[in-house]
């Protein structure tokens, strides 16, 4: 079983053309700016070289040559020196050079000019960062920073303003900032699994359907494939930054409010002035409230100073490239060991690549960072929390159920007002089939606060378990209608629908038609909870239909033979014939005898009846399907099924009937009922709703056979996981 999923991933491509485009301009600017024409420079050089005074007598006039040099004397002999040049005319060569000199250079690409200017920028955000860190404790105005604002009223020069909490630096950061920390939240939801993920080490797992066959076949109890608690657990531990959003654009209103009453201040009376200050007051304190609820703040003081490089390392793993991602925050653990934020992104990095490689593995490695990053010291509380919360999440994911239980447990430990942390421990309870230790979290839960609808549904779900049926109900139905986050869930419309059908509440139907509206239901009657789409879906099939018609006709042809092992195990050991454990009688007596369970011979079970295994063996439809069973039914007099559904549309149930009373024995499929014969198959679609009545006189003794459903590939039947 394999739980992964693919995820699309975008990358954008970096605007080199533009950027070369770009330094070509600013060389042809800087060209422009220094070059002169032809006649422009003579007359320059003309006015400079006048000479102002003749130092002695015996010195000739300096005469220009042809190229434009001035020498001593006509002709250009040797008698009056060298030449000479002015200031100016060094000047403009020196010019030529230095910008040919910068053409040259970024030509030949000898200075990496964007390294220089992101170190130069890094260098001015870290400083800018750790100056304000240390000044922001005279921060008067309440914008977050040390301004000329600031300073005139520490010097005295200003008064101070008052601070509103509409204008708090966390309002204005959810509102506004693109800032990559602000997306970092929390742990990533997880994404519901697949049903054919394989843990890496089943000595350490617990098998998700270890103990199915007496939990789940008809009553959808909470199974180690957790889809919906896993993401139910995220109802209020961290706020997003669109709820923060959310929350400073009621600040703006609840700011605005007063505003908007255009009142005369003379004509109001002293009680409507002091109605109004009062509830301004509760209006205060209701943002004064809401102001507290900041974002998780992910990084301590030493974070704070290499936020660039986290944030540089963070945009790769944003962008879908978790190989890029984990090898920058490998650098940054390697570089800065004690840094819990660059842990935590190694972690997430590993978690990225764990999904794209489909590892094990690579998740292993996850859970195991997550764990180093919050042993960390200088690790701030809402980290702590992320990476203890994520790591349970993938624990579970994993199969580590008492693990992920041990880890949320200490969350508890170090958050014991979260509300949150205490309903995903019951989950993890639950997964390990621990009902009583999840009902006591529960009842703690709903002790400090009773409307939590996430705790009512599971609450209620436990005391149904415990048939308590009555009791149940109000826990469900409260729950459902809160619409927490975790509770719109099928499993608890299936068994609130149920709880009514067994009080005799046609309500039930309403519950159930609402269940397949929100998605958890094929359709009304057709209520299984672990389904492949597509298939064919009818409540009645024909042996002609399946295609399983050599099946069908090897069991009436050898019926006998069949009931005669059946009843031999019957009459000599009684034992064989256990009970039915899964809640499913309102009244009577119902044993079953099990041959294959889950695509696999159940012990020594076919040594009581080998003739009826050697003709089953022929048929890998049956004896292979790992989500059906093989077994002999026996039910006595006075004997009702309630209502129920299969767990999954992935298989037909045939029922060969053996020993049958004349009267009293019948079974309803949707609005179709049906009495079974000696000898011949009845096949029906048992993910719809069906009811049993034994009325007879006599036991009745029937043999169930599970197949695929015929519409199933090969592929499907091997890697769809058992139930």
């Amino acid at each position: 079983m394999e739980r992964y999923r693919h995820y699309g991933t975008s990358y954008t491509s970096s605007p080199g053309a533009a950027h070369v485009e770009e330094i070509h301009a600013e060389e042809e600017e800087e060209v422009e700016e220094v070059m002169y024409t032809e006649e422009e420079v003579e007359p320059l050089l003309e006015d400079e070289t006048q000479p102002l005074v003749q130092e002695t007598e015996g010195k000739t006039v300096p005469v220009e040559s042809k190229n434009g040099k001035r020498t001593e004397g006509g002709g250009g002999g040797d008698a009056g020196g060298g030449p000479k040049y002015s200031v100016f005319t060094w000047f403009v060569v020196l010019g030529l050079l230095g910008v040919w000199s910068s053409v040259a250079v970024v030509y030949f690409n000898i200075v990496d000019y964007d390294t220089v200017i992101a170190r130069a920028k890094e260098f001015r955000m870290n400083f800018s960062e750790v100056l304000q860190g240390k000044l922001t404790a005279y921060d008067t105005d309440g914008d977050g920073d040390f301004d000329v604002e600031d300073a005139k009223v520490l010097l005295g020069l200003k008064e101070a303003k008052r601070l509103h909490v509409g204008d708090t630096p966390e309002r204005q950061t959810a509102s506004g900032s693109q800032d990559v920390e602000s997306e970092i939240q929390a742990a990533v939801p997880l994404p519901p699994p697949a049903e054919d993920f394989v843990p890496d080490d089943p000595q350490e797992s617990i098998s998700p359907y270890g103990d199915e066959a007496n939990t789940i076949d008809t009553t959808g109890v909470l199974l180690a494939e957790p889809q919906t608690e896993e993401s139910a657990g995220e109802s209020a531990e961290y706020l997003t930054s669109s709820k923060l959003t959310q929350e400073a654009e009621l600040v703006i209103e609840a700011e605005k409010q007063p505003e908007a009453a255009d009142v005369d201040p003379q004509s109001e009376t002293p009680k409507q002035t002091e109605a109004e200050g009062t509830s301004e007051k509760q209006a205060e304190d209701k943002l004064k409230e809401k102001a507290k609820k900041k974002k998780p703040k992910l990084l301590n003081k030493f974070d704070k100073t290499i936020k660039a490089e986290i944030d540089a390392a963070e945009k790769l793993r944003k962008k879908g490239k978790p190989d890029e991602a984990l090898k920058a925050f490998e650098r940054l653990v390697q570089q800065y060991p004690q840094s819990p934020r660059a842990r935590y992104g190694k972690a997430q990095a590993e978690d990225d690549m764990a999904e794209k490689l489909r590892s094990n593995d690579m998740l292993q490695r996850a859970i195991n960072t997550y764990r180093e990053a919050a042993e960390l010291p200088d690790v701030t509380s809402d980290l702590l929390r992320a990476t203890l919360k994520r790591r349970a999440e993938r624990q579970q994911f994993l199969g580590r159920m008492r693990g992920s239980l041990a880890t949320l447990e200490r969350l508890v430990q170090l958050f014991p007002e979260d509300i949150g942390l205490k309903n995903d421990l019951g989950v993890a309870h639950l997964l390990l089939g621990d009902n009583k230790g999840a009902k006591k979290i529960y009842e703690e839960v709903l002790g400090v606060a009773p409307d939590n609808g996430f705790a009512k549904v599971h609450y209620g779900f436990i005391l149904k378990s415990e048939n308590k049926i009555a009791e149940s109900i109000p826990y469900l139905k409260e729950g459902l209608e809160s619409g927490e986050p975790g509770t719109d869930d099928g499993r608890f419309y299936f068994h609130l629908g149920d709880a009514l059908q067994r009080v005799g509440d046609n309500s039930a139907y309403d519950w159930y038609e609402l269940g397949h509206k929100r998605g958890h239901f094929a359709s009304l009657w057709q209520r299984s909870l672990y389904n492949v789409n597509g298939l064919k879906a009818q409540p009645w099939w024909t042996a002609k239909e399946t295609g399983y018609t050599d099946l069908v006709k090897v069991l009436e042809r050898n019926w006998k033979t069949i009931r005669d092992e059946a009843l031999a195990v019957l009459d000599q050991n009684t034992g064989h014939f256990v009970p039915e454990e899964e809640n499913l009688r309102e009244k009577g007596d119902w044993g079953q005898y099990t041959l294959w369970q889950q695509g696999r011979k159940v012990g020594n079970a076919c040594q009581g009846v080998p003739k009826t295994c050697a003709l089953l063996e022929r048929f890998p439809e049956a004896t292979g399907c790992k989500r059906g069973q093989i077994k002999f039914s026996v039910m006595q007099p006075g004997t009702h099924v309630w209502p129920h559904t299969g767990p999954t549309n992935c298989r037909l149930r045939m029922h060969l009937g053996l020993v049958i009373p004349k009267r009293g024995c019948k079974i309803r499929c949707t609005n179709e009922t049906r009495e079974w014969e000696e000898g011949k198959v009845l096949i029906f679609d048992d993910s719809f709703e069906h009811e049993v009545w034994q009325e007879a006189e006599s036991y009745r003794l029937i043999f169930i056979v599970d197949v695929w459903h015929p519409e199933l590939t090969q592929h499907q039947r091997q890697t769809l996981s058992p139930i």
